[in-house]
């Protein structure tokens, strides 16, 4: 298993992972590879979950020449992956081929860029639309974004999520790039939650922008300034 744990969260330590992350890095790397490169990555993401926190059964299996046993992951129809536009929509892209059957939510969330961060290094942020399936105790739910900054973002997402539901078996906050402030700020709001991403970066800069990062991931993904 490819997945280290970490003072804050755990990372996707797996070599494809990493090397899809450099390319997404690159300045040079134009929109489409971009895109590209998110939804390879989420699918890396998903197959890691599977790998770390799924459980397998064993199962007869008849082959063409006998019986014999083998395995299957369970609980692959009791994934909620939820969506935080817009940058997330090619990594759940991704993640949907390693979890083809899951039901999917979608919340419009973002920080007032023009309010600046506060005190605490956190942003206010503006929730525009949710629309979730409900949530069971047996399921496991991935709240997908890919960039985790002073997680002022994620934490009002989780609000959303977690309200007035059961308890999921699993709560995964997926991204591909965070900030140290920002896994600190949802592991002490939403211990419950296991954070996961590709890389633990150096800081936030005063615009509460991820360094040394990989720019804006909406603007790079969808060919917007």
């Amino acid at each position: 298993m490819t997945i280290e744990e970490r003072e804050h969260g755990s990372l996707v330590t797996h070599a494809l992972a990493r090397d899809t992350l450099s390319r997404l890095r690159s300045v040079e790397t134009e929109q489409v590879a971009f895109r590209k490169g998110l939804v390879k990555l989420g699918r890396i993401c998903g197959y890691e979950i599977i790998d770390g926190a799924m459980e397998t059964e064993y199962v007869a299996v008849e082959t063409p020449l006998a019986e014999t046993t083998g395995e299957r992951v369970t609980g692959l129809e009791d994934v909620v992956i939820v969506t935080v536009l817009r940058a997330a929509t090619p990594f759940v892209e991704g993640l949907l081929k390693a979890f083809p059957h899951a039901k999917q939510g979608v919340i419009s969330a973002g920080r007032d860029e023009a309010a600046g961060m506060d005190a605490e290094g956190a942003f206010p942020i503006s929730v525009d639309y949710v629309k979730l399936p409900d949530l069971r105790p047996t399921d496991t739910v991935i709240v997908a974004d890919p960039m985790l900054a002073t997680g002022s973002t994620m934490c009002a997402v989780l609000e959303r999520v977690l309200e007035g539901t059961p308890d999921p078996e699993h709560l995964f906050v997926l991204s591909a790039v965070s900030a140290p402030s920002g896994l600190l700020r949802i592991e002490e709001a939403f211990p419950e939650a296991d954070l996961l991403t590709v890389s633990v970066d150096d800081r936030l800069d005063d615009d509460g922008f991820i360094v040394p990062g990989l720019g804006d991931a909406g603007d790079r993904a969808f060919h917007t300034e």
